[in-house]
């Protein structure tokens, strides 16, 4: 038996590990460790299993990950998620729409703290919800546009996304996070244009809230300008050099720690609950990681990557088509994998064939975060759709499913905007970090 077929064997056990319903990181610890035993012995197989486990566990730059989860939930946790909401809420309620399109905006700000297409969802529905269904909004829209926003927190730094994608190819987490500013502010302007389409078609879909005085809409602003403040420092710190993207994560959460205890939002049981949430989202991220450094040295091994890539090429496709195969193929997971799970299994396959293409490597991680996004509110997985079904209650799963449709062409566009004027993505890092 060939090494390929070896190879192609282990990606069909990791698979069927996963339809069983086995976590992620353990299936792909399971296949890579098993896998390498089989074809270099137990020997080699212990030293990559330990030495991985380590050396992932140990990476500096993984500390993103909690300090920016724990940021994401002391903020949800003190109630600033709903500040952000209300004043979206008071500035563009009025409109036709406006409560669907002020949770768009709700959740693309909560994304910039949170880095979780979930938290972001939850989060926000919990707030928006209940007043869209209060104003009479149709059940498909208003869940639709939660289900959609919460997608953001996979683009929008800091993105989880990002995190792990920079960790499995060593790209800069840096410039991915900047890379990913423009197409987060450009899907969420095509999700507000989606809105507005659909309530321009049948305006009982989504009908105007109520006017708030000026007054009013600036005391809100204010009320969300500290958590705003703090993603600017954050965030725009990165941009400026100040500091670096680890940095900024502990700096974030240490001023939102602060800035929670200074307004009495955070008491003991809440602080309690927030660390108890990071730590176990921390922990899942970290098997995640520590499951796919074992699984990459079998895929070496095996030569998945290389054979891949002379399959690809002998297509005659050139770098668009082969790329177009690519992301088809990230769709169809779509239907079955979260999207945490596609990043891992497929990035160490697809990363040297985009290389080998003469694609920019921080480009197509902006494209592949977006076409996971997709996944996200597509059946019959669609994460973030089960989720925001279980916040609404009573609305059934084929309506919010339904609900997406307009959003998930938004994406599209989005995704077509970027692969036809790559400088979307690539402007603002380029600019940075020459």
């Amino acid at each position: 038996m060939t090494d390929v077929m070896i190879g192609v064997l282990g990606i069909g056990g990791l698979f069927a590990l996963m339809i069983l319903r086995t976590p992620v990181a353990f299936a792909m610890l399971l296949t890579g460790f098993f896998g390498v035993w089989w074809m270099d012995g137990l020997r080699r197989a212990s030293a990559i299993l330990f030495t991985e486990t380590y050396s992932s566990v140990s990476n500096y730059n993984l500390i993103v990950v909690p300090m920016f989860v724990l940021l994401g939930n002391i903020a949800s946790e003190a109630g600033f998620s709903r500040a952000l909401y209300d004043a979206a809420h008071a500035w563009v309620g009025r409109f036709r729409g406006g409560l669907a399109s002020a949770s768009v905006i709700g959740c693309a700000a909560f994304s910039a703290v949170s880095g979780s297409s979930v938290a972001t969802a939850v989060t926000i529905g919990r707030v928006a919800l209940p007043e869209m269904k209060r104003f009479g909004y149709a059940s498909g829209l208003a869940t639709g546009a939660v289900a959609a926003g919460g997608t953001l927190g996979f683009l929008i730094p800091p993105s989880t996304g990002f995190v792990i994608y920079a960790i499995l190819t060593e790209e800069s987490i840096g410039r991915l996070f900047m890379a990913g500013i423009l197409p987060g502010l450009l899907m969420s302007v095509l999700f507000i244009v989606a809105i507005w389409v659909v309530t321009w078609r049948d305006p009982s879909r989504g009908p105007r809230g109520e006017a708030v005085p000026f007054a009013q809409r600036f005391a809100l602003f204010l009320k969300a300008a500290p958590l705003l403040a703090v993603i600017l420092v954050s965030i725009g710190g990165i941009y400026l050099g100040m500091f670096t993207p680890v940095e900024a994560s502990g700096i974030g959460a240490g001023l939102v720690i602060l800035l929670a205890l200074a307004t009495g939002k955070l008491n003991r049981f809440a602080f309690t609950k927030a660390v108890g949430d990071t730590v176990k989202t921390s922990a899942m991220l970290y098997m995640i990681v520590v499951g796919a450094n074992v699984l990459n040295p079998f895929l070496a091994i095996t030569d998945i990557p290389a054979a891949l890539g002379h399959m690809l090429t002998a297509f005659g496709l050139g770098p668009y088509g082969t790329l177009v195969v690519i992301l088809l193929s990230y769709v169809v997971l779509g239907m079955f994998l979260d999207g945490l799970a596609m990043l891992v299994v497929t990035i160490p396959i697809y990363y040297p064939v985009i290389l080998g293409l003469g694609f920019d490597p921080i480009w197509f991680g902006v494209v592949a975060v977006i076409v996971i996004e997709m996944g996200m509110i597509t059946p019959p997985v669609g994460l973030n759709v089960f989720v925001v079904r279980g916040v609404a209650g009573d609305v059934p799963l084929a309506t919010v499913f339904a609900g997406v449709v307009p959003f998930l062409i938004a994406m599209i566009v989005t995704l077509l905007a970027i692969i036809a004027v790559p400088g979307i993505a690539l402007w603002i890092p380029d600019s940075m970090f020459g």
